[in-house]
């Protein structure tokens, strides 16, 4: 008989039909036994009277891979509004080992549970609470190409094992690589560049590495990164390409999974069409004033000054999202553009989105002696080198205007359903502690 998927149990009222998964939960209750199965498109609920099917599933455990035929009859109280009466069961695979973790309820996601939880992630993740922040962030990557390959985006993959550190910043993982040695990648940066020359629009969605020594809500090791480039552009249009994705992103998960995101108890996203921004300096003073905390003259913002600003935006500028601007030139990386207008400022912004920083956006310095200069001056880099020389052939032969950003996809899975730390929203979370599962 063939395989029906249990979501569309109530299409077959008053069919004999099968369905196959695992055995999410079950209630064996003497004459009145419920047993419910659990597949890829959700669970159903099925009935069995019969004493020899119910001693099938003696010492059956959660997990246990099940077929199960019966009788399709309409009841309102059962997932679906349908279950299988009269039903055969087939124990595909025993599963005798009791589960560390309760799958056929919510999980309790306070901090002081996180290393339980992800020390059984392989078994946890079969909750359905679970597998809906994951769908939900599947829906997200979708929807970010979606728009990307609608505004004319290439999409393309860059190696993660390179010569050199060359980025700054974050320290780097290094490893052996027959005999050299070698970095995983920081991110996509040079690559991207690169690719304008070839697409003018290019994309990547990819793991990338940071050695940070941080253990906090919103850091890892390891991290799906978004990285886009595009030439042509100037810095407002780069920022209203980016506004844009973001509202696109958010209005459409919630019309394509409103039920996932309500069973994870989210809010709807709250974006005006175009993001409103903000001066660095604005963002000190203001916070300053509300807060009693001084932050004016800081050359970046603290955790606590994202938080405020974006409470900030909601209840003065209508948005939940707001973009930080006119960051210092000191602080920019060599190949960031200073503007034109105020060379002490870089053509830099950050998009803080809930409270945290989702992405970091800026022009890139384009003209090849002015990258050049800046590389040697700014990083103490040799154009000479493996990790530069390569980079910068791409602009000795070439490179308009462009612009580009770095969008954590896990961060912003996180703030989209409310979590309160990006390790929720990551399969197998990697951070200074955990290397496994």
């Amino acid at each position: 008989m063939t395989r029906i998927l249990t979501h569309s149990l109530a299409q077959h009222i008053g069919e004999t039909i099968t369905i196959q998964g695992w055995l999410h939960k079950k209630r064996l209750l003497g004459g009145l036994n419920f047993i419910t199965v659990r597949d890829r498109s959700g669970i159903a609920q099925t009935k069995v009277d019969n004493k020899d099917e119910v001693e099938k599933l003696r010492g059956m455990q959660i997990g246990t891979v099940l077929t199960m035929t019966g009788l399709v009859v309409a009841d309102e109280r059962a997932p679906g509004s349908a279950e299988l009466h009269d039903v055969s069961i087939e124990v595909m695979v025993p599963v005798t080992d009791e589960s560390p973790i309760e799958i056929d309820k919510p999980l309790d996601h306070k901090s002081e549970n996180l290393d339980t939880l992800f020390e059984h992630r392989v078994v946890g993740l079969r909750n359905l609470q679970e597998t809906a922040i994951f769908k939900v962030q599947a829906g997200v990557k979708e929807l970010i190409r979606q728009h990307l390959h609608a505004n004319d985006f290439t999409e393309f993959n860059s190696p993660k094992l390179l010569p050199a550190a060359t980025e700054g910043g974050a320290e780097v993982f290094t490893l052996d690589y027959f005999g050299k040695e070698a970095t995983l990648a920081q991110s996509a940066q040079f690559y991207k560049q690169m690719m304008v020359g070839v697409f003018e629009r290019a994309y990547e969605i990819n793991p990338t590495y940071r050695a940070e020594l941080s253990a906090t809500t919103r850091h890892m090791t390891e991290f799906i990164h978004v990285d886009a480039e595009m030439g042509f552009v100037d810095f407002q249009e780069l920022l209203g390409h980016v506004g844009g994705l973001l509202k696109a992103v958010t209005d459409g998960i919630w019309q394509q999974q409103e039920g996932a995101l309500q069973s994870l108890k989210a809010q709807p996203v709250q974006l005006p069409d175009q993001i409103p921004q903000m001066k660095l300096e604005e963002i000190h003073d203001l916070y300053s004033q509300a807060t009693g905390e001084d932050s004016r003259g800081e050359k970046d913002m603290r955790p606590d000054e994202e938080r405020w600003v974006t409470e900030y935006a909601k209840e003065n500028l209508g948005s939940e999202a707001v973009f930080v601007v006119d960051w210092p030139a000191s602080e920019m990386k060599f190949y960031h553009r200073k503007s034109a207008d105020n060379p002490e400022i870089a053509e830099r912004a950050d998009l803080i989105f809930r409270g945290v920083e989702i992405a970091t956006i800026s022009m890139r310095e384009h003209r090849y002696d002015v990258l050049v200069d800046q590389l040697k001056t700014i990083a103490g880099g040799d154009p000479t080198a493996d990790g530069f020389r390569y980079y910068l052939q791409a602009f000795q032969y070439g490179l308009p205007p462009h612009g580009g950003f770095g969008m954590g996809l896990e961060r912003l899975t996180q703030k989209i359903i409310g979590l309160k730390n990006v390790k929720e929203a990551t399969l197998f979370p990697r951070d200074i502690n955990r290397l496994t599962p």
